[in-house]
């Protein structure tokens, strides 16, 4: 199934139905008078958050989404039925922004809440309502109001504990492969993950948590430099994060894992300020492939920085489990014990 985070609607509420302006003609009722009920209320566009959906991909294919009207009010008092309410599910995490303005609507990321969109309109009163001393017999009758018409944009943050950061093709989707049953493809070329993959990583004492594969990141990603700030979004909501380095490179002697640090610390500050204050676990990996004694000199660049560089081998298992434990309990102080 694609993986699909953004999108754009176009949500119409059903217009309020008209009230009636007729008069009674019975036998029983001498003299008569206006007996035209009410219309109909319109029906709204609800939005539900559905936990069973992981993407928006529904919306590629349906743009346009349009509640019914309220019937009109007839004679005899008889008001008009309220038109249906449009009810549209959504994933866990959605953003939903008017697309005019760009304002945040409202943030999906609870299961089983639902929200209003756009409302229906209200059903015009029949004119038994405008009936006075003065006025017996009035053929006013009120239009139904019309229902709200908006266009809004979707995003889709993905809700995780962790979230996966590093320059591209430094071990994500390995670790993640490693740790959870998730299976994204890995390769040894820059860019082989293209969309963010969740996995739920399964420790001693029935603990767990779910962690994200966020797509490799580069200078400028939160200008849109490389795949960008598409995905820099999931990391958003994440309460710790892992760091992946490695010094292994196949894109030139520019980079190290001192400064690839940086420069992805630098984005994520670019990009959300906030997520300067969130926990990072700082992780070398692929030490199955790096010298001792360099692996030795990382560790003293990182503490002159008051950072703990832990190291493993994704490929081979080595050091993932003191990893697990650290982001373990990160998450227990983020969750408040």
């Amino acid at each position: 199934m694609q993986f699909i985070d953004e999108a754009k609607i176009h949500v119409k509420a059903g217009d309020g139905g008209p009230g009636s302006a007729a008069m009674r003609r019975e036998d029983n009722v001498p003299h008569g008078g206006p007996s035209g009920g009410d219309g109909g209320n319109g029906g709204s566009v609800i939005v539900v958050v559905d936990p069973n959906m992981s993407s928006l991909l529904d919306f590629k294919y349906r743009r346009h989404y349009k509640a019914e009207s309220g019937e009109p009010g007839r004679n005899r008092d008889q008001y008009g039925a309220k038109g249906p309410d449009l009810t549209i599910r959504v994933p866990v995490g959605t953003v939903i922004y008017d697309d005019e303005s760009g304002e945040q609507i409202v943030d999906l990321s609870e299961k089983g809440v639902s929200f209003v969109l756009a409302q229906g309109g209200i059903g015009g009163k029949g004119n038994k309502h405008f009936a006075t001393a003065w006025n017996q017999a009035p053929t006013k009758a009120e239009p139904g109001t019309p229902g709200v018409i908006r266009t809004v944009r979707l995003e889709l943050k993905l809700l995780a504990d962790v979230g996966l950061l590093g320059f591209p093709n430094v071990g994500k989707s390995t670790f993640i492969s490693a740790v959870s049953r998730a299976r994204p493809k890995v390769a040894d070329y820059p860019f082989t993950t293209l969309v963010p993959n969740l996995g739920v990583v399964q420790l001693s004492d029935e603990r767990n948590f779910v962690i994200a594969d966020i797509p490799g990141l580069i200078a400028g990603a939160s200008e849109g430099a490389g795949l960008g700030h598409q995905f820099l979004r999931h990391v958003e909501r994440c309460r710790v994060l892992l760091h992946m380095l490695d010094d292994t490179f196949t894109t030139g002697p520019d980079r190290s894992p001192i400064s690839d640090f940086h420069v992805i610390n630098a984005e994520l500050e670019s990009y959300a300020p906030h997520l300067a204050n969130t926990p990072q676990v700082v992780v070398l990996n692929k030490t199955d492939a790096t010298e001792p004694e360099t692996i030795a000199e990382h560790r003293a660049a990182f503490a002159a920085l008051g950072v703990e560089l832990f190291t493993m081998s994704a490929a081979t298992g080595d050091g993932i489990a003191p990893v697990l434990e650290r982001l373990w309990s990160h998450l227990v102080n983020a969750r408040g014990g």
